[in-house]
């Protein structure tokens, strides 16, 4: 009984937490905070088991790409290719957008969609100030782009990892399977974002002149630092790259990087930390206290044991619960802890039901989990990333604002999933 009663506690303090969180009436991060703080002081965790539920290797792989980008920044490498950007879109904004978030999506595949935005960001920022218009279409649309690239491979997004290290599946297993979904959501998700801002991006040809008279070589400050950044950043990639054959996690790579170009620069590290975001940081801490407070307490596992009893263990219906129950969860909570509740659960189905190939349901929840994040503001790391960088330079990117956007094309992501899965695997 008193554990039930903590469910619905813990259920309520997140309710409460999410509802502030969407009204912007207090900053995010204070409200993470106390709605992680107000688990622990109830008695849904103790500190030592909330700190458990904290995913440093998530911290860590921020902090560590937050101080390889705030060294690199100094160099003028992201006015660099701002410029080149601009000039090879001649200036047009919409041919800038698809530019961008092309670049987005091929690198968060290849790399991971945190570190992409924290390198794509102060790019876009750079080049949407020489053209005097809004940064905010084009954040919005590096944000989906990067949760779309990330689907496609097993290092693009933190589900696919965790479901890549519990199963047989590899690098090229993802590639084969998800690459595909991917490649056409992010096509009909573009073509849909060029009727929602397509009007707005207009440009005056006299700023289209300026920034064509542009020399992007007179944008870089610092030689010799620019080659230390980009042999780290290339060290960096290659580390995410091999991270699974080196048996070395994601935040150590990337700790490792900041720290080598911290080390090679020589540059007062009270300065570099200083440009870090940290309030990015404390509301990731937050919201891990908070969601596990729901995955301590047994709500997020009943309800993934619910939707399968509903199945009945049918592989038609089943790969449609997962694909369909991962991308909802995933738009409104954290979809690290609710995957690792669902890899076992999974598991543990298969076997019982005899089933002697469950990859459907792997790619379900891969396609669910990923996408999913691309719901709300908060869905996924890189969305909380680019919305505090947005936020640090004074542009702010609401709740609300975004989820009218985003949650539609989600919606529409996850049902182009639902047919390829079921044409692929359940004909």
């Amino acid at each position: 009984m008193e554990s039930q009663f903590q469910a619905y506690i813990a259920v309520a303090v997140f309710l409460l937490t999410y509802a502030l969180i969407i009204s912007e009436k207090i900053h995010r991060t204070v409200v993470a905070l106390f709605g992680g703080l107000l688990v622990i002081f109830l008695g849904i965790l103790e500190q030592e088991k909330a700190i458990e539920m904290i995913d440093f290797n998530t911290l860590g792989l921020l902090a560590g790409m937050m101080i390889i980008v705030a060294i690199t920044k100094r160099t003028g490498l992201f006015e660099f290719l701002a410029i080149k950007s601009a000039k090879w879109a001649k200036g047009d904004p919409w041919l800038l957008m698809i530019a961008l978030s092309t670049i987005t999506a091929v690198a968060s595949a290849l790399l991971d969609n945190v570190t992409t935005v924290l390198l794509i960001v102060p790019v876009t920022f750079s080049i949407t100030q020489e053209l005097k218009i809004n940064p905010i279409p084009f954040l919005v649309t590096e944000i989906i782009a990067s949760n779309i690239g990330g689907t496609a491979t097993l290092i693009g997004d933190p589900p696919n990892i965790m479901i890549g290290s519990q199963t047989h599946l590899g690098f090229m297993d993802f590639v084969i399977n998800l690459a595909l979904p991917a490649i056409v959501i992010y096509i009909v998700t573009m073509i849909c974002l060029k009727f929602i801002y397509g009007k707005r991006l207009k440009v005056s040809d006299k700023l289209k002149q300026k920034v064509m008279a542009f020399d992007e070589n007179e944008a870089i400050k610092d030689v010799p630092l620019l080659k230390k950044s980009l042999f780290v950043l290339g060290l960096t990639t290659l580390g995410f790259i091999l991270h699974q054959f080196v048996h070395m996690e994601s935040a150590t790579i990337a700790l490792g990087g900041g720290t080598l170009l911290m080390l090679l620069s020589r540059i007062n590290p009270d300065h570099v930390l200083h440009e870090v975001e940290w309030p990015v940081i404390f509301f990731f801490i937050g919201l891990f206290v908070l969601v596990g407070g729901l995955e301590e307490t047994g709500i997020i596992e009943a309800l993934a044991v619910k939707s399968l009893e509903i199945t009945g263990g049918e592989m038609v219906s089943t790969s449609m619960i997962i694909l369909w129950l991962s991308a909802i969860a995933s738009a409104f909570v954290d979809n690290i802890p609710f995957v690792a509740t669902m890899i076992p659960l999974l598991k543990t189905m298969g076997e019982l039901g005899g089933m002697t190939n469950i990859d459907p349901f792997w790619w379900s929840l891969a396609l669910g989990a990923c996408l999913g994040g691309n719901g709300t503001l908060i869905g996924a790391s890189a969305n909380v990333i680019v919305a505090g960088m947005a936020e640090h330079r004074k542009h702010h990117i609401s709740f609300l604002g975004y989820m009218k956007i985003a949650f539609p094309l989600m919606i529409m992501s996850i049902i182009i999933s639902s047919i390829y899965v079921y044409l692929r695997y359940l004909m």
